[in-house]
């Protein structure tokens, strides 16, 4: 009778995992519940970044026309409807599981890349333009590292300084002040285009 009872759960199939309402099919090469999760909300994540892109830009994706459909109708969604929104996006993130999100996230990156690196380039030359304000010998400097040697707009680079100096301490509209800035930005935007 015992030797019945355990062969009877040595057969018997285990319970199948539920996420999100739908059954996941586990066997002895399956993934962990909790990373199933994780990369189910990486998903979600994903379609969330792909929702708050516009029409024209999602169709440059190439998406399966469900999953497109799906955004589109996301991009409907009232935000204040967390309910819906929610449902929706979990609909999306199913959806990206029948994709190769690899790619997405790839044509996601590439996007973003131009931004950050004109982030990058936009803070270089605002840390430049306090450093020249502050430092009289910052203008070498500058000189030094970013601009080219046969350069000879080091001297007009080094009396608009003044004026933008000049322009601060008499509480003026700061015209060469805003100047100064698209000047570094011109130089150090051509230094990084010549190091690549």
């Amino acid at each position: 009778m015992k030797s019945d009872i355990k062969q009877r759960r040595a057969n018997k199939k285990p319970a199948p995992v539920v996420f999100d309402g739908e059954e996941v099919i586990e066997d002895e090469n399956s993934i962990s519940k909790s990373e199933a999760k994780r990369r189910m909300t990486a998903l979600q994540k994903v379609g969330e970044e792909l929702v708050g892109l516009s029409v024209e830009t999602l169709k440059k994706f190439e998406l399966p026309e469900r999953l497109l459909e799906a955004l589109l109708d996301a991009k409907r969604i009232n935000p204040n409807k967390h309910g819906g929104m929610n449902r929706q996006m979990q609909f999306i993130g199913k959806l990206m599981r029948e994709v190769d999100a690899e790619i997405i996230v790839a044509k996601l990156d590439d996007m973003k890349a131009p931004s950050q690196k004109q982030n990058a380039l936009n803070q270089l030359a605002e840390q430049w333009r306090i450093r020249l304000l502050a430092d009289a010998t910052a203008v070498g400097a500058f000189k030094n590292e970013l601009m080219a040697e046969d350069d000879d707009t080091g001297e007009a680079l080094a009396a608009l300084v003044t004026l933008a100096k000049e322009e601060y301490m008499k509480h003026q509209p700061p015209k060469h002040f805003r100047q100064l800035y698209k000047v570094l930005l011109k130089h150090i935007t051509h230094a990084a285009a010549q190091s690549t």
